[in-house]
């Protein structure tokens, strides 16, 4: 069966109608959804328990030694940065080429962008072991005689997050502007105290509505290339060292490549839960998320590629500690999950590819959430086997990770969903000023191409009468 024309949006729905449905969407979420933040504050308390055990017993118990100095806590670091790559991917570039199919589905991407760098930044806190040290991380000129290394791709990583947090944060708040004026004007209680402050005496004014758009048109273009250099600069911090399957010339682009698909696929899951939670199906619509399913199938072939080009150049090069780190990833301790890794990341993004998968939503459900699996031990494949087989044949020997590392990285997913669910039971996950020129546009698009239509059937008829036509008369 297939769809033709299908409409990305009902194009004769009232802009009242919008309204409405959205700010209902903030009072009565289905059953569900308290389901998910009950999981979500278990996952989170598993993480606490465990970093408590930790605080207080030293990172011993998490096995972090020499060769095994980073684990699942910096890979899972890089997941949680890439994740964030997506709301840059549809609120920016998107916005920038004028794809207003984005319009209906960006803001929880946006969302998602704030609160993953907020769940990364714990982990370089949670690595140094005595966080009330975090200090140390952010480079400055201290009265202790230490100066920062400023060519230290990990003094880099503190400017470049910290910036990247900033900016996506204010790029979130901006977009929001009129939506919460028109919360604001439509609620009660607490709630239109706080819209009323965030509001910041929106009136919809011709005069704000230009300021406006030249700000949100601003910070996108900003946000671009900050983006693409927060994760490259990520990947600086193993490609400029001289460890045998780190120093690889291809990392800066591999690493954006892997956060747009793993922010993609996990707006994929988000869509989904969404969609069920808050009754959206009227705007979360089967359209818009086969062309969300078509824009990760495309970023999954291209990470496919250089993934490809990554291997290609370890296995021509000259380096033979590289190339033995390699073959530990294809026949070692590490291949069942490297061969997952690939399954997961290059082969099931084919699933992609069918229409019918695209459009049943328990079965995208299910192939979103094992991408970002694979993309997790893309990440795990990158740290762990350079660490255990590099150039000191003393060091060669595979640590898994103890417990706490994984309650603690589990837990991580609980922090960020509570956050996320949190988020969207307050502010709409739905821009409505953004749908109802949406809806506008089409129709305007729709009426237009029916005179269009009228007038060329008019000149036909009366060529065929032999009558002038109006241009003619």
């Amino acid at each position: 069966m297939k769809y033709v024309n299908e409409k990305d949006i009902n194009e004769e729905i009232k802009w009242a109608q919008i309204n409405t449905d959205i700010l209902q969407s903030l009072q009565n979420p289905r059953k569900a959804y308290w389901v998910a933040v009950a999981v979500c504050v278990a996952m989170l308390a598993c993480a606490v328990t465990a970093e408590v055990y930790q605080y207080q017993n030293g990172l011993g118990v998490a096995d972090l030694n020499r060769p095994h100095m980073w684990g699942l806590y910096i890979a899972t670091f890089i997941f949680w940065i890439g994740m964030s790559h997506s709301g840059t991917l549809l609120s920016a570039i998107l916005h920038i080429i004028h794809a207003d199919w984005r319009k209906p589905i960006y803001r929880f991407a946006e969302a998602m962008t704030t609160f993953s760098l907020m769940t990364a930044g714990f982990f370089p806190m949670i690595h140094l072991g005595r966080m009330w040290n975090l200090y140390w991380v952010i480079p400055y000129v201290t009265d202790r005689g230490i100066w920062p290394n400023f060519r230290s791709p990990l003094v880099w990583d503190a400017f470049a997050i910290t910036t990247y947090l900033t900016s996506s944060a204010l790029f979130l708040f901006i977009g929001m502007i009129p939506d919460l004026a028109i919360c604001r004007d439509n609620v009660t209680g607490w709630r239109k105290k706080l819209y009323t402050v965030l509001s910041l005496g929106w009136q919809g004014t011709d005069r704000q509505w230009r300021h406006f758009r030249k700000t949100y048109m601003l910070m996108a273009c900003f946000l671009i290339p900050l983006a693409v250099s927060v994760h490259s600069i990520v990947s600086s911090d193993f490609a400029m060292s001289i460890m045998p399957g780190w120093h690889v010339t291809s990392f800066p682009p591999y690493f954006v490549a892997g956060a747009l698909y793993s922010g993609c696929a996990a707006i994929i899951t988000l869509f989904i839960l969404l969609r069920y939670f808050f009754r959206l199906e009227e705007y979360m619509t089967v359209a818009l998320m086969e062309k969300t399913c078509k824009l990760t199938f495309a970023i999954a072939m291209v990470w496919t590629y250089l993934n490809l080009v990554e291997f290609g150049a370890t296995w021509y090069g000259h380096d033979p500690v590289a190339k033995e780190v390699l073959i530990s990833k294809f026949v070692g301790p590490f291949a069942p999950y490297f061969w997952a890794m690939m399954f997961f990341g290059s082969v099931l993004p084919f699933a992609l590819a069918f229409e019918k998968l695209r459009r049943h939503m328990a079965t995208m459900m299910v192939v979103s959430i094992l991408l970002n699996v694979g993309m997790w031990l893309e990440r795990w494949m990158i740290v762990g086997p350079t660490l255990s087989h590099a150039y000191a044949p003393e060091a060669w020997n595979f640590l898994w990770p103890s417990i706490v590392q994984w309650a603690i990285v589990f837990g991580s997913f609980g922090w960020f969903g509570l956050l996320f669910l949190i988020f969207v039971k307050v502010f709409p996950c739905v821009s409505m000023y953004e749908v109802k020129e949406m809806v506008f546009h089409r129709r305007r698009e729709a009426h237009a191409e029916v005179a269009e239509k009228f007038h060329r059937r008019t000149d036909d008829m009366q060529q065929a009468t032999g009558r002038p036509s109006v241009e003619g008369a």
